[in-house]
């Protein structure tokens, strides 16, 4: 398997970070969020409320940001709909409290937790990470979360644990693309279901992201908790979750059912794997006209490869 590493980039190319968020006014947010009492569970953050959060450098990429208007406004998000600007339209119907997760299965430790308990469990960094989506385009966006290999060493998984399975919310009233009458989307089996190898959930790029551009989870971008593996496709990381279950079997995740020739479990970014309907050779940067090369793993090939050695990266796409 040949591997391209990401290029150097050029200083010139790198978006100040005071462009989107005022150094000054982050420090002075993480000492009112110090001093500030514990917001209620049954209280919904309000729109754009602050997430102040440290940057974790050594996780950053250097790559100009997208606007957060661009990463709010084009989404893919299946459950608000099948087109791009549906999730932004129906965000309102989401209410991401009161919200609690399901942490089960194999393992020692199994809880439900409430969101905003899960939220402060470990300190919260913020990782500028490319987003890859598997129709050729791509964003690199500034998300705020914890490592989720941290949460996975909290709930011990026992040694019949060799796979992490996410699910989403199913409720129709907030999800209007689950009334497969109204969007026709009887192709997807609700709930949303996703998966990651085991060693994959553990690595540590794979965050469990409460929010970005400094600011909680929008609802479209998958409030108010979701998973981010920068070297998969984007429709690999599970949004409003409700469940994280830890399982001895491949879970059989929600495209795989739906189209299993277009899309395969492992999802990993691989410019010689195209997809049926077209190429995955190149893709367009959201806010640029011309269309770049696609690089191995999404550009994260020194830290993943090592992940994936000796396997047929065609076969398992």
């Amino acid at each position: 398997m040949f591997i391209r590493h990401a290029p150097d980039i050029a200083p010139s190319e790198i978006t100040d970070y005071q462009l989107y968020l005022n150094r000054r006014s982050f420090l002075i947010g993480i000492a009112a969020l110090a001093l500030a009492p514990t917001r209620s569970a049954l209280a919904a953050p309000p729109a754009g409320e602050s997430l102040p959060a440290a940057r974790n450098e050594q996780f950053t990429l250097k790559d100009p940001l997208t606007p957060l208007e661009s990463i709010t406004s084009y989404n893919n998000f299946y459950e608000m709909g099948p087109n791009k600007d549906d999730p932004a339209r129906l965000a309102h119907l989401l209410k991401p409290r009161p919200w609690t997760v399901q942490i089960d299965g194999h393992v020692a430790r199994p809880r439900r937790y409430d969101v905003e308990e899960l939220m402060r469990l470990f300190p919260l960094e913020e990782r500028v990470y490319r987003l890859r989506c598997v129709e050729g385009w791509s964003m690199v966006i500034p998300w705020i979360g914890y490592p989720l290999a941290s949460l996975i060493k909290l709930v011990e998984p026992t040694s019949k644990a060799r796979f992490v399975e996410f699910t989403t919310l199913h409720d129709p009233a907030q999800f209007p693309g689950q009334r497969k009458s109204l969007f026709n989307l009887s192709s997807i089996e609700w709930p949303y279901v996703e998966g990651l190898r085991l060693d994959e959930a553990l690595h540590p790029l794979t965050l469990l992201t409460f929010g970005l551009y400094g600011q909680v989870l929008p609802n479209q971008d998958g409030a108010p908790i979701r998973i981010v593996e920068p070297w998969k496709y984007g429709f690999k990381s599970a949004k409003s979750i409700v469940r994280i279950r830890f399982v001895s079997e491949q879970p059989k995740t929600a495209w795989e059912k739906a189209t299993p020739k277009e899309y395969g479990f492992y999802s990993n970014v691989n410019p010689a794997v195209d997809h049926p309907r077209w190429s995955q050779a190149t893709e367009r940067r959201i806010g640029e006209f011309r269309r770049r090369k696609t690089l191995m793993f999404n550009g994260y090939a020194d830290q993943v490869a090592a992940l994936y050695a000796g396997m047929d990266l065609q076969r398992n796409f």
